[in-house]
């Protein structure tokens, strides 16, 4: 944690920097407009702006951006579009399993977002995100649902796929939040079993193509989706990347690497000492990685949890080779998680797909 707080007070002083240079030019552009020596202030502002070019490329990452974009990009994965869209697409959040006992999985390598998080036992589940425009053959193993997952699946106004729940988790979604319910026990019409080569419970999966037919038949009356958005920057790789690894559990089951791609500029996903793998053999891959700090305590006696999900605390961005400190907040249930820069900034991030891990301390973070 030392490194990584030094390496934050560097980025500090940069970003610092890079703000005194942009007051710097601010000023030169209000003196030519009152003085009128455009010849001479057009060659400072382009030995100013050839500075500030420079300084930009010694910066490692900042997460954000002052530059406005002349472009449109897709609302909830960042990629460049043709043309606007008419409307924000609906969401699906899947519950998907990460037991050993239902590897390998399908789907994950698809989401545009994924939130890992503990439950009993300390195995991670999964709340992948799926956009109503894309097309995924196979989603799962589903499994049931928890009450920490609702509060980040209502922040995208989802529809929420799973398969029954904890007690807690089905009493808030009958009685207490708005959820767009989708639970298997009562629409089994949009799930299906593989029961030649799974067992219970470990063999309930659905589709985009399931998903989509379910919001039609049983969400036909849904309002279009009006959740809050991210802001996406360009790319800007370092030219000193580093990967990290989470220590999850006792033993190496379940820890996971992302370890940089200098290629891609994005990062691989491993899982123990291998690269995780889908079914059909694809891996996982992530543009940005986020790991969030928060309260986690056991509160039953099957082990389930109990995460803080609400408020604001300390992360980590992993993004461009580089990894930073950051703040995440989600000031109520169905508001959306957004990760801020020490002095308030919204970190931007790069196009593509994201992945968020829940952990009760940074220091299960190890950068290499």
């Amino acid at each position: 944690m030392k490194n990584i707080r030094a390496f934050f007070k560097r980025v500090q002083k940069k970003v610092e920097l890079r703000r005194k240079l942009a007051s710097f030019v601010s000023i030169i552009s209000q003196k030519e407009i009152l003085i009128g020596v455009g010849a001479l202030v057009s060659v400072g502002l382009i030995v100013v702006l050839s500075i500030a070019f420079t300084i930009n490329q010694d910066v490692d990452v900042v997460g954000w951006s002052e530059q406005q974009e002349d472009v449109i990009r897709h609302p909830l994965t960042g990629e460049i579009l043709s043309g606007e869209l008419s409307e924000l697409p609906q969401v699906f959040g899947v519950m998907v399993e990460n037991s050993a006992d239902a590897w390998p999985l399908s789907g994950l390598d698809q989401a545009f977002l994924v939130i890992e998080a503990p439950v009993e036992a300390s195995i991670p589940r999964f709340i992948a995100f799926f956009s109503e425009d894309q097309a995924v053959d196979k989603i799962g193993p589903v499994r049931s649902a928890r009450p920490y997952y609702i509060d980040w699946n209502d922040g995208l106004q989802a529809i929420y796929a799973h398969v029954g729940g904890s007690p807690e988790a089905l009493e808030l979604i009958k009685n207490t939040f708005n959820t767009f319910d989708l639970n298997q026990f009562w629409n089994a019409d949009y799930f299906y079993r593989q029961n030649s080569t799974r067992y219970a419970p470990h063999n309930v999966y659905t589709s985009s193509q399931l998903l989509s037919q379910a919001m039609d038949d049983q969400f036909g009356d849904l309002e279009n989706p009006e959740y809050d958005l991210w802001k996406f920057a360009p790319d800007a790789p370092t030219s000193n990347p580093k990967s990290i690894t989470i220590d999850w559990t006792e033993g190496t089951t379940y820890d996971i690497g992302w370890m940089y791609q200098a290629q891609t500029n994005n990062y691989l996903r491993m899982q123990g000492s291998r690269t995780m793998k889908m079914e059909d053999g694809a891996v996982i891959e992530a543009n940005n990685v986020a790991i969030i700090s928060t309260d986690i305590r056991i509160i039953d006696n099957e082990g389930r949890r109990s995460i803080v999900t609400t408020g604001e605390g300390d992360a980590l961005i992993v993004q461009n080779g580089e990894v930073f400190l950051a703040r995440w907040k989600k000031d109520d249930h169905d508001d959306r998680l957004k990760f801020y820069t020490s002095d308030g900034y919204e970190i931007s991030f790069n196009a593509g797909k994201t992945w968020i891990e829940i952990v009760s301390s940074l220091s299960q973070v190890e950068v290499e």
